[in-house]
């Protein structure tokens, strides 16, 4: 599976579940199933490449401002979320956070940033394959701490001077 078919799988689960994040995981799971084990493993190569590159202190500062503070673990699940909306998102969002204001046209805190459930799909899907928990991905795993300079996630004239189209728009 390269880039393009994962980001297709990506897509096409997320228009159907019409953004709802725990039906797109379903979808996912359902879509993977019907692929070759192999093809899971690439699915989740390219899923957990993308949610380590996520792991920086920017994108947590735009997840606080969107999800009104964010544990580790829910940062986990945003990371997750990201993924799921695409491409798009998800490569404007990790290369400028505060891009994450004009790339999403609806934000429900109560529904998005939680795509937990998408992180454990190729999992699932691989193990109802194939009957064994998935093997090593054998990529290397994230860093201890989000890459880049800490932000001082308690601070509001921090979070709204860092993301000022974020902090306008969600808390302004």
């Amino acid at each position: 599976m390269d880039e393009t078919e994962f980001w297709e799988l990506v897509d096409a689960t997320r228009e159907a579940a019409e953004g709802d994040p725990e039906e797109q995981a379903d979808l996912l799971v359902d879509r993977l199933l019907a692929l070759d084990p192999e093809m899971v493993l690439d699915f989740a190569r390219h899923f957990e490449a993308r949610f380590n590159r996520a792991y920086t202190w920017d994108l947590w500062g735009a997840a606080w401002i969107l999800l009104d503070g964010v544990s580790d673990d829910a940062f986990d699940s945003f990371r997750c979320w990201l993924i799921g909306q695409g491409r798009e998102v998800y490569e404007g969002g990790v290369h400028d956070p505060d891009s994450l204001a004009d790339l999403l046209a609806d934000f429900d805190e109560e529904i998005d940033g939680d795509g937990e459930e998408l992180g454990y799909a190729a999992d699932e899907a691989y193990e109802q394959l194939t009957g064994t928990v998935a093997p090593d991905l054998g990529i290397p795993p994230a860093t201890s701490e989000p890459l880049g300079a800490p932000v001082d996630l308690e601070s509001d004239r921090v979070l709204a001077e860092r993301y000022p189209k974020l902090w306008e728009r969600f808390r302004g």
